[in-house]
């Protein structure tokens, strides 16, 4: 859903840009890393760059603070576009029963996008909350077995038109794939797969969102296949006591983007296929979750001019009450 800011034409004029908003990025969201520490439970390991699979039992909460840095550039187009987008993704589960958990995901965004113009290199800026997703996850198959477990979770979800999606500045009104919010309701559906043992866990996920029309605009719906696989590294033999763990993270993120329309016309310039893998690392405590993780692209294909991504960077700070 954080990519979806890169999958169109950015248009711009040859005038001299500014901020759509007068506020910095919200730093402050950064505070609440040390916030967790007073609250937190046992951790586990889970997926980094994908939530729907964090686990998450009755009457059990967890809070994820993610710091995402995405890259993207390589345009062929005259203008030379550059797009960086700084995001902190606060992430909200609960256990509801034994099967069902629900989440919620409120993106904060700074996006800025650079361009050449006939005036020099010219920058359009936005910053603030992104659209909010509330998803509804329901373990449809548990098997337990001595020392491992295999889980299915199929998951609903909506992203709701909570950010801004008319945002404008110097030079008007935001392209709308720089705007904060898309302005349309959205809508996911998907499974988890889930394989856990005593050194390892694997995450498996399928989804696609259907994405609808506002402000005379619809992004291209999406379709992605996420995989995660986590070895213990530390501690090598279990023993007595709550340690500290260290896993090893590999991942992977197979995404296609649709072509966006605009006024009734196809975007040439939109959508595609991309394919990262993400190498990671996580330490787990009895209060916390450090992790990270680097999205790295191995596969680009995308449709005429539409950016490519050179890399997402992310920490995390998660934990369970």
């Amino acid at each position: 859903m954080f990519d979806r800011m890169a999958k169109g034409s950015l248009e711009m004029t040859e005038e001299r840009g500014g901020r759509a908003s007068s506020g910095e990025f919200p730093a402050v969201v950064m505070v609440w890393f040390g916030v967790l520490l007073a609250v937190a439970g046992t951790g586990f390991a889970a997926s980094i760059t994908f939530s729907t699979a964090l686990p998450v039992t009755k009457g059990q909460g967890i809070v994820r603070i993610q710091s995402k840095f995405l890259e993207f550039g390589a345009d062929s187009s005259p203008l030379d576009r550059d797009l960086t987008v700084r995001v902190v993704p606060v992430v909200g589960a609960w256990g509801v029963t034994q099967k069902l958990a629900l989440f919620g995901i409120a993106p904060i965004f700074d996006k800025n996008l650079r361009v050449s113009t006939a005036l020099g290199r010219r920058t359009r800026s936005v910053s603030g909350l992104g659209d909010v997703t509330v998803l509804a996850r329901y373990t449809a198959v548990q098997r337990d077995r001595r020392g491992k477990t295999l889980r299915f979770a199929p998951f609903l979800g909506v992203d709701v038109p909570t950010g801004d999606d008319d945002a404008t500045d110097a030079l008007g009104r935001l392209p709308q794939p720089l705007q904060l919010g898309s302005g349309s309701w959205d809508y996911n559906l998907g499974a988890i797969v889930t394989r856990q043992t005593l050194d390892w866990q694997v995450d498996s996920s399928l989804s696609y969102k259907v994405n609808s029309e506002a402000n005379d605009f619809e992004f291209g719906d999406e379709a992605r296949f996420d995989f995660s696989y986590q070895k213990r590294l530390r501690p090598r033999e279990l023993g007595g006591g709550v340690p500290r763990f260290v896993y090893g993270v590999l991942e992977s993120n197979l995404l296609w983007h649709g072509r966006n329309e605009a006024a009734g016309r196809v975007d040439l310039d939109s959508g595609g296929t991309t394919w990262y893998l993400a190498p990671g690392i996580q330490y787990v405590r009895r209060r916390l979750v450090l992790e990270g993780a680097i999205q790295i692209p191995v596969l680009q294909d995308l449709n005429g001019a539409a950016l490519e991504s050179d890399f997402i960077g992310t920490l995390s700070a998660r934990a369970n009450f």
